[in-house]
C-alpha cells in the first residue's frame, strides 16, 4: 500500500515521527553506552549510575554487589544487589556463586548452600562451577558431594584433573571406590589417576586402574604405556609389566613386539622400528657414540645396528633391552657382530645381567678385529630370584678412548631345552 503525501501537513507528520524515532533510538543507545562505560569503573558512584541507566542488566547489579562485598567490605549490603542479579538472570551460575560467597562471609550456611545448589542447577557441567562447588563442600565436610563435583571437573577439564584427583585421593584413598563412583570412564581421567598412584608408589592400585583402562575402548598414547612399564620395572613388579606389555601391544596392533617361544629378545634382527620403550630396545644419547639402523650390512635378514665409537669416556653404547625370564632356568644366547677399524684399548662386549642385583650372567669376548660376521654365543642359568635381565653393549675397560664401527644383529635368547 502506498501512502499519499500530497499535503504539507502529512509530510511534516511523517518527518516528525521519523525524527522522534531517531532521537529515541539515539537516546536509548546513548543511555546503554554510558551505562557500559560507568560499569567498567570500580567506583561506587559509577556503578550506581550504570544500574540507574540500565536497571534490567543483571551484570551491572552483580558488579555493584561485588563492590560492596570486596571493596567496601560490606557483604550484608551486597546481598540486595546479588539477589537482584539472580532475579534478572537466574541462569547465570556466576551470579549465584557471588550470592553464595556473600552468605559464606556472613556465616549463613543454609543460605550459602541454597545459593550454591542453584548455581550447580544453572550450570551443572562447567568445570569452574564444579570446582568452586567442590571446594565449598570440602569446607563443609560433605565428602560425597565434593567427590561428585570433582568428577564433573575431571570429565570436562583435563587441566584441572590432576589437582582434582589429588583431592579425591585425600578424601577417599580407596581405588575401587574412586573407580566405581568418581573417576569418569575416560582415558585421560584414568591416565591422570594412574600418574598420581605412580607418584605415590601405590603399585597394587595402579594395576586396578590399568584394568579399567583396558576395559575402556578409548585410545591413549603409547608413551603412557612406556611410563607405566618403567614404573613397574622400577618397582620390581615384572609380572605386571609383562601383562601390561602384552595387553598394550595387542591393543595397539604391535604384537610383533612380543617375545615368542623361539626368541625372548624382541626385534633381535632390528627388522622393526625401535620403540624406545617397553620390552623393545631402549636407547639414549651417549657422548662419542652414534646409533644407526643399517639395511646395507646384515647377517641374515632385517637390518643391523651400527654403533660408531669416537671419543674418550665411553662406558656403554647407550642401548639396552629388558628381558623377562624365569628363575632357576638355563638359557642359550646368541648374536652376530662385525667390526671395522676398531682402535683403542679394550673393546665393546655383549653383557647380560640380572636387572636388579646386577649379577653378571653372560659376558662375550671382545667384539673387534673381524671384518666378517661372527657369532657370540653362551649359556647361563638364572638365579632363584631372577625374573628380569638386561642386555647391553658395554665398553671394557670403561673410560679409555676408542674409535671404530661395530655392527650387531640377530640376537636370540631361548630356554636351553628349546635351543
Amino acid at each position: 500500500m502506498e501512502l499519499a503525501l500530497h499535503s504539507v501537513q502529512r509530510k511534516a507528520f511523517v518527518l516528525g515521527v521519523g525524527v522522534l524515532l531517531s532521537f529515541s533510538y539515539i537516546a536509548v543507545s546513548s543511555k546503554l553506552f554510558l551505562a557500559a562505560l560507568f560499569s567498567e569503573r570500580a567506583e561506587l558512584t559509577s556503578l550506581r549510575r550504570a544500574v540507574w541507566l540500565d536497571p534490567g542488566n543483571a551484570a551491572y547489579r552483580d558488579h555493584l554487589g561485588r563492590y560492596y562485598a570486596y571493596v567496601a567490605r560490606d557483604p550484608a549490603d551486597s546481598l540486595e544487589h546479588y539477589h537482584a542479579a539472580v532475579q534478572l538472570d537466574p541462569h547465570s551460575a556466576r551470579f549465584w556463586f557471588d550470592l553464595a560467597s556473600a552468605y559464606q562471609v556472613l556465616g549463613d550456611i543454609p543460605h550459602q548452600s541454597w545459593a550454591l545448589a542453584r548455581a550447580i542447577e544453572a550450570d551443572p557441567t562447567t568445570p569452574d562451577v564444579a570446582w568452586e562447588a567442590a571446594n565449598f563442600y570440602l569446607v563443609q565436610g560433605d565428602k560425597e558431594k565434593a567427590l561428585g563435583e570433582f568428577r564433573v571437573v575431571m570429565a570436562n577439564d583435563p587441566s584441572l584433573a590432576d589437582l582434582a584427583i589429588q583431592y579425591c585421593w585425600r578424601l577417599e584413598p580407596d581405588v575401587d571406590q574412586l573407580l566405581r563412583n568418581v573417576v569418569p570412564a575416560k582415558a585421560d581421567a584414568y591416565i591422570t589417576f594412574l600418574d598420581l598412584l605412580m607418584r605415590k608408589k601405590e603399585t597394587a592400585a595402579t594395576a586396578k586402574v590399568w584394568a579399567a583402562m583396558m576395559a575402556n575402548s578409548e585410545h591413549f598414547e603409547l608413551r603412557r604405556v612406556y611410563d607405566y612399564f618403567q614404573f613397574l620395572i622400577d618397582q620390581k613388579d615384572v609380572d605386571q609389566a609383562r601383562t601390561v606389555w602384552q595387553q598394550a601391544t595387542t591393543r595397539s596392533g604391535l604384537t610383533a613386539y612380543l617375545p615368542s617361544k623361539n626368541n625372548l629378545i624382541i626385534n633381535g634382527d632390528f627388522r622393526l622400528n625401535v620403540l624406545n620403550g617397553g620390552f623393545d630396545w631402549h636407547y639414549e644419547k651417549q657422548q662419542g657414540v652414534s646409533l644407526t639402523l643399517d639395511p646395507s650390512e646384515l647377517h641374515s635378514g632385517g637390518r643391523s645396528l651400527l654403533i660408531a665409537f669416537d671419543g674418550p669416556g665411553i662406558n656403554h653404547a647407550g642401548i639396552r633391552q629388558f628381558i623377562a625370564v624365569q628363575p632357576n632356568t638355563a638359557y642359550d644366547f646368541s648374536a652376530y657382530y662385525k667390526s671395522g677399524e676398531m682402535e683403542g684399548a679394550g673393546a665393546p662386549h655383549l653383557v647380560i645381567e640380572d636387572a636388579y642385583t646386577h649379577a653378571g650372567l653372560y659376558d662375550s669376548d671382545e667384539l673387534k678385529q673381524t671384518g666378517f660376521w661372527k657369532s657370540a654365543t653362551g649359556e647361563f642359568t638364572t638365579g632363584s630370584e631372577c625374573k628380569l635381565l638386561v642386555l647391553q653393549i658395554k665398553r671394557v675397560p670403561e673410560g679409555s678412548p676408542i674409535r671404530g664401527k661395530l655392527w650387531v644383529g640377530d640376537f636370540r635368547l631361548v630356554p636351553k631345552q628349546q635351543s
